[in-house]
């Protein structure tokens, strides 16, 4: 039986090591492995479970893929929204604590509890209508209006000044983490292929004719990385570990408040007959699915299938992370603390362990 790690992948991290041995390890490529010959209409419930982590994305864009090369044009349910919350929230709640306190925190635990985005029963409607209160009470300790405001006005300012002078938990942590994550991390180029169909198109041709590239995948022949601060609505440029969490944060406040629904950005192409290609803006980054049709109708099957996911981009043994990691001391008492934060601002979806550490970190 193979183990988790051979299934899901893990990434191996190397502090100080130069590149490619500074970050080290590839996921399986299970979407073209696993969806080849099955029913296209079952695509969907297959790369939702195969990434669990991002079902709710994988199934939209599965799903949008997949009518694209059938030529249906019929909408599917948007699920970006709240799904896309909750992810955020379980990061701040769960894996931020984890890895920037090595420990749980009563607050975060107490948020989670009330939560009413993560709180079953209800309706969705009434839950999200209870976000905005919940955010000031829980994370933020000011109207999240008036924190947004100030925000979008100066991104980094407003995000430092909050954090150094708020009462609450989460600026709490945020600020006593500051020393480290204020440090600069060079950003690779923002990952907006989405931004154009000719741009869109040349990525399918790339995903299609190199079976090796949604493993590593380039754009112009260069790495480009991808999360909530690259979005095309209202992308930053981020200098640091603590700019990404600004945008994570900011991102889940945009969300629940009004006007959240039309945020996130998705769609789909229809590249040539039985031909597909979908993306959607999910928590982590960019996601793209490619599919490729044999028969047509409900008797469709899959050919071929490609998944491009963020986690390919942001921690390329060529990447930004990777060279964020090469420049560390592995000798240095914060070495593991700098790679927590690395980890806990890019966001990977496999867990990753530290070369000679005693303790293994999930993300």
């Amino acid at each position: 039986m193979m183990s988790l790690d051979a299934l899901a992948g893990v990434l191996r991290v190397q502090p100080g090591a130069p590149r490619p041995a500074a970050l080290s390890g590839q996921r399986p490529d299970w979407a073209a492995r696993l969806a080849v010959g099955r029913p296209a209409q079952s695509l969907p419930d297959l790369l939702g479970a195969v990434f669990s982590l991002c079902s709710h994305a994988h199934r939209l864009c599965a799903g949008a893929a997949v009518d694209a090369a059938l030529g249906v044009d019929a909408p599917r349910p948007d699920t970006l929204r709240g799904e896309t919350q909750r992810e955020h929230l379980r990061r701040i709640l769960l894996d931020w604590p984890a890895l920037l306190m090595a420990g749980p925190s009563a607050d975060a635990q107490r948020a989670l509890a009330t939560c009413p985005v993560l709180r079953a029963g209800g309706r969705d409607d009434d839950r999200a209508d209870n976000m905005p209160d919940w955010i000031e009470r829980h994370l933020l300790g000011v109207a999240p209006t008036q924190w947004l405001a100030a925000f979008e006005r100066a991104p980094q300012q407003a995000f430092t000044v909050w954090r150094d002078a708020a009462p609450s938990w989460l600026a709490r942590l945020l600020r006593d983490n500051a020393a480290l994550a204020d440090a600069p991390v060079a950003a690779a180029p923002a990952l907006h292929v989405h931004a154009s169909e000719a741009a869109l198109r040349a990525l399918a041709a790339e995903m299609t004719q190199d079976p090796a590239f949604t493993r590593r995948p380039r754009m112009n022949g260069a790495c480009a990385e991808t999360g909530c601060w690259t979005r095309l609505a209202d992308s930053m440029l981020p200098r640091s570990a603590s700019d990404r969490f600004a945008a994570r944060l900011a991102e889940l406040v945009r969300l629940a408040l009004p006007g959240g629904e039309g945020r996130l950005l998705s769609g789909r192409l229809s590249l040539a007959p039985g031909e597909g290609l979908a993306w959607a803006e999910m928590a982590r980054g960019l996601l793209v699915h490619h599919v490729r049709l044999d028969g047509q109708g409900d008797q469709a099957r899959i050919a071929a299938c490609h998944v491009l996911a963020p986690t390919e981009w942001n921690f390329d043994a060529d990447g930004a992370v990777a060279a964020a990691l090469e420049k560390l001391d592995p000798a240095a008492p914060d070495c593991a603390r700098r790679v927590a934060l690395l980890m806990a601002a890019y966001d990977p979806c496999v867990r990753y362990e530290v070369a000679g550490a005693a303790e293994l970190a999930h993300a």
